[in-house]
């Protein structure tokens, strides 16, 4: 199998709200729009992200009402307290405080509006070594 790309949705109330919110703090363009969806790409990030509002017709019976919950959309970043800092500033809401894991990820975390979660990881070497 060949995979030309890949696409992420997300099923959100609030379809404007979303895609503002990844346009303006993530650098992502929005690329096609209609009433209740929004299909955005970003340059760098080798995933597009389409939001879907909550009851539209196209989507599954079972799924209509179903909002993205516990999904965490990660990006990998140069520097992360740089984005930390940044978002701040912005007004963004960090939810997670930077955190170091074991396994050597670094992450902090912020809600958009529509509660959806965005991890922000940046990898550093582990201080635990697993065992073999």
């Amino acid at each position: 199998m060949r995979i030309t790309g890949s696409t992420i949705s997300l099923t959100v109330d609030d379809v404007p709200t979303a895609s503002k919110f990844l346009a303006t703090h993530f650098g992502f363009t929005e690329r096609m729009a209609a009433d209740g969806f929004a299909s955005l790409g970003h340059d760098s990030a080798g995933l597009d992200i389409v939001f879907l509002r909550t009851g539209l017709e196209v989507l599954p019976p079972a799924l209509r009402e179903r909002r993205a919950e516990g999904v965490i959309v990660a990006f990998v970043v140069d520097d992360l307290a740089a984005e930390e800092e940044r978002l701040r500033a912005a007004g963004v809401p960090i939810t997670e405080p930077i955190r170091e894991e074991p396994w050597g990820e670094r992450l902090f975390m912020v809600a958009d509006p529509n509660g959806l979660i965005y991890e922000l990881v940046e990898w550093v070497r582990p201080s635990v070594v697993p065992p073999r």
